[in-house]
């Protein structure tokens, strides 16, 4: 006895949608708050100091945010609110960061909060000089009238320490990437030390000097007043400051033989320096606890956006630091002074866009061991990484967004792929 089975025709259309739809799409955009903030006249003054400091930078690394901006009617001039708030110019960056929270927060998300409130990490809490948990804000709502109140978390006891703001209204919203809702008052980070800023001497680190005097990192030193980056890294010691991971010799030694970090060029070794170092200031605490494990480094700025990163994270009670295609551990601080952390690790870090097709970076072989790395997304080689040899292009994107570097990548092709596969069956339909 035959059995019928009913199979549903596919139209050529449908299955043109289907293949569409089914391609693989892994474009990552970066946000621009500066770009975001110029479509709201009625947040110029907030715009305006926002623009004035590298915040705008920082943010940009980062792809879940939520900002609380001031509107022009909330906020003083600059002169009356530095004034007002006890501030200079050089600690109001910090207030500014202590605005930028590092979750992406809808109405929906801020509704369902309880009455005793949650605690949200800001970026303030990043830059190493926030004490406890003063780089966060204790967000609660009140079911009753449907306020929404954002206080940093100082005691009770001491209301006049506290500030506190009111969320007016929300105006922008990139879902699943960034929020941006007005409050109605600047929020100060309970225990905020107004002079610190003014106080702190500059540093001037000698980071050689320092490096020679750990004994056990002379190559390090060697290889950073070759390549005159130790320079540019001294430059950086103001503003957020910066964080090295230095290798140790041992680490140098161990590099397998088929890695010629020294025969490089030199454009590509000051690369490779600059993926050691984070333009920011995390002593070793800040590292163990740290919110976003995905850091930018210093060849990220000088590359593009979502390469040259690291990843880190703690493991087995150390801090581990995880390249793509190695992985080392912090084992001493080499000095560690506000804005200035300098940390010994096991392994040389060597970058997936430089070194993934090393055959000693490949799984089986005897080199230096890949452990916890995520394959690479695009490979490049010593003999041509493009990022390095002219400015990469970019596509459109949507405003306030930068499409990240690869626009060559597989995703891409895949989804040429799909549609060619997809017109050939509309020709077999055809035909048939």
């Amino acid at each position: 006895m035959a059995i019928s089975i009913h199979i549903p025709q596919i139209t050529p259309l449908t299955l043109f949608y289907f293949l569409l739809l089914s391609s693989p799409t892994s474009s990552t955009l970066a946000i621009n708050i500066t770009a975001l903030l110029s479509s709201f006249p009625d947040l110029a003054s907030f715009a305006s100091l926002i623009s004035s400091t590298t915040i705008s930078a920082d943010v940009f690394q980062r792809t879940s945010v939520t900002l609380l901006a001031v509107p022009n009617s909330y906020l003083s001039s600059t002169s009356d609110l530095l004034t007002r708030h006890h501030l200079s110019p050089t600690n109001l960056p910090d207030v500014l960061r202590y605005h930028v929270l590092l979750q992406y927060l809808t109405w929906s998300d801020l509704h369902q909060i309880p009455p005793s409130g949650t605690l949200v990490t800001t970026l303030f809490q990043t830059t190493g000089r926030a004490t406890s948990n003063s780089g966060s804000v204790n967000i609660t709502f009140n079911p009753s009238n449907g306020v929404v109140s954002i206080h940093s978390p100082g005691p009770y006891s001491s209301p006049s320490q506290s500030s506190n703001a009111t969320v007016l209204s929300l105006i922008k919203t990139l879902p699943y990437n960034i929020t941006i809702f007005t409050v109605d008052s600047l929020l100060i980070p309970y225990n905020f030390d107004l002079t610190a800023s003014d106080t702190r001497p500059p540093l001037g680190l000698n980071i050689t000097k320092a490096l020679i005097d750990g004994h056990n990192f002379n190559v390090a030193a060697s290889m950073l007043s070759a390549s005159g980056v130790v320079q540019e890294f001294e430059a950086d010691e103001g503003g957020a400051g910066i964080t090295l991971f230095v290798p140790t010799d041992e680490a140098f030694a161990d590099l397998p033989s088929t890695v010629k970090l020294q025969s490089l060029p030199a454009d590509k070794k000051a690369v490779v320096l600059k993926f050691h170092v984070l333009h920011s200031y995390y002593p070793l605490g800040s590292l163990e606890s740290i919110v976003n494990p995905v850091q930018p480094t210093l060849a990220t700025e000088a590359i593009g956006a979502g390469r040259f990163t690291l990843n880190i994270s703690r493991v087995n009670g150390s801090v581990a630091i995880d390249s793509g295609i190695v992985q080392g551990s912090v084992t001493q601080t080499v000095f560690d002074q506000n804005p200035v952390a300098i940390f010994g690790v096991s392994k040389v870090l060597l970058p997936k866009e430089i070194f993934s097709k090393n055959p000693a970076m490949k799984p089986g072989n005897t080199g230096t061991p890949i452990t916890q790395a995520q394959p690479p997304d695009m490979s490049l080689s010593p003999e041509n990484p493009p990022e390095l040899n002219g400015r990469p292009s970019h596509l459109s994107s949507p405003p306030g967004f930068r499409e990240e570097i690869g626009s060559g990548s597989p995703a891409i092709d895949g989804g040429v792929r799909s549609s060619l596969l997809a017109l050939c069956c509309i020709g077999l339909y055809l035909v048939v």
